[in-house]
C-alpha cells in the first residue's frame, strides 16, 4: 500500500533503498515533485542529519545542473524532502535502455563537468557521484545531480580508516582516498575520480572493477589499473578512453586538477567529432589549472599489478 502524505498524491515509487524511498508525486496544485522519504518509522539521528544536510545544501544552490530542494516536511512520523521533478529518470536506467552515441555521451559528460565545476566553486564535494545520483530527462537529455546527503562543504577532509562495508559513499565509484586506506585527504578531485567511473560505465556498460568483495574492491581502487575503455570497445576513440583513465588515476595529482580542465577537453572532442566525424589524439589537460594550489600528496611505491 502506497504511503499517505497530506498535501501530496503519490503516483509511483522511483527507487527503494535500505534507508529511503523516492516517490514521484503531485502537490494539491498538480505541481509535479519528487519526495524522498526515510524508510524507518523511527529514523536514526544520523539518517535525520543526512536528510537535513541534503536539504540545507541543495536548497542553497542555484545551479541549473542540480536537482532543486523545495522543502523538508514532517507529517506525524514521516519526514520527506520535497525535490524538483523535471521528468527525469536515473542515468543508470537510461544508459542500459539506450546505448549512447559518442555525441550523446559527450553532451552529457560536458553537462556533468560543468555542474561539478560550479559545485566545487561553492566549496562542495559531492562524495557520491554515480549514475544512480544523476537524473536525465530522456526527451531533452538534460542531466542534473542529486543526493547531497553525504556531501561536504569543506574544501578538503581526511577519511578515517574504517570497515569498507560502512564507508560513506558507494564502493564501486569511490576514489582511493575515500577508502580511508591511503592517509590522503578527500578533495574536489575525489569527485572527478567518481565521475571517471561513471564515464567508464556510460561508455562500456560495465564498471572498471566488478568484484562483489568489499575488501577486494578497496584494493582495486588503491592498487589495480583498470582495462582502458577502448580495449573493451574499439569504437571508443582513444582520446576519450585516455581522458577516463586520467580521471581514474590513483594519485589525485595525476587526475584532472579541475572540472573546468576536464570540460575543456570534452569540448575539444565534441568539436572534432562534429567537424571531422572523428577525434584525433591531442595533449590532455592543457587548460587544466587547480583552483587551489596544494602541496602534492603523491603516493609512491604502487606499481601496476
Amino acid at each position: 500500500m502506497m504511503l499517505q502524505i497530506p498535501g501530496y498524491r503519490l503516483e509511483e515509487v522511483l527507487y527503494e533503498g535500505s534507508h529511503t524511498i523516492i516517490y514521484r508525486a503531485r502537490q494539491v496544485d498538480e505541481q509535479p515533485v519528487v519526495l524522498k522519504v526515510l524508510q524507518a518509522h523511527q529514523p536514526t539521528l544520523e539518517e535525520m542529519a543526512r536528510l537535513k544536510q541534503e536539504y540545507k545544501i541543495a536548497a542553497n544552490l542555484k545551479i541549473e545542473g542540480v536537482i532543486k530542494a523545495y522543502s523538508l516536511e514532517t507529517f506525524k512520523n514521516v519526514t520527506a524532502l520535497v525535490l524538483e521533478d523535471f521528468g527525469g529518470l536515473a542515468l543508470s536506467q537510461f544508459i542500459h535502455a539506450n546505448r549512447l552515441t559518442l555525441t550523446k555521451f559527450l553532451n552529457i559528460a560536458i553537462q556533468l563537468a560543468d555542474t561539478l565545476e560550479q559545485l566545487h566553486q561553492h566549496q562542495i564535494i559531492h562524495k557520491d557521484i554515480k549514475p544512480q545520483n544523476i537524473i536525465i530527462n530522456p526527451e531533452t537529455e538534460q542531466v542534473k545531480i542529486t543526493d547531497f546527503s553525504i556531501a561536504s562543504q569543506l574544501s578538503r577532509e581526511t577519511q578515517q580508516v574504517s570497515n569498507p562495508e560502512i564507508l560513506e559513499g558507494t564502493l564501486a565509484y569511490m576514489s582511493p582516498e575515500q577508502t580511508g586506506r591511503m592517509n590522503r585527504t578527500i578533495s574536489f578531485k575525489s569527485d572527478l575520480y567518481s565521475l571517471g567511473v561513471t564515464f567508464y560505465e556510460m561508455l562500456t556498460l560495465r564498471l572498471p572493477f566488478e568484484s562483489q568483495d568489499p575488501l577486494e574492491l578497496v584494493h582495486c581502487h588503491i592498487a589495480k589499473l583498470p582495462i582502458p575503455p577502448h580495449h573493451h570497445d574499439s569504437t571508443i576513440p582513444e582520446p576519450i578512453s585516455l581522458m577516463v583513465m586520467k580521471l581514474l588515476a590513483k594519485n589525485a595529482e595525476d587526475r584532472y586538477q579541475s572540472a573546468s580542465g576536464l570540460k575543456a577537453d570534452l569540448q575539444i572532442c565534441l568539436d572534432q567529432l562534429q567537424t571531422k566525424g572523428e577525434i584525433d589524439p591531442f595533449p590532455l589537460g592543457q587548460i587544466d589549472l587547480s583552483d587551489q594550489l596544494l602541496i602534492p600528496q603523491k603516493l609512491y611505491g604502487r606499481e601496476q599489478e
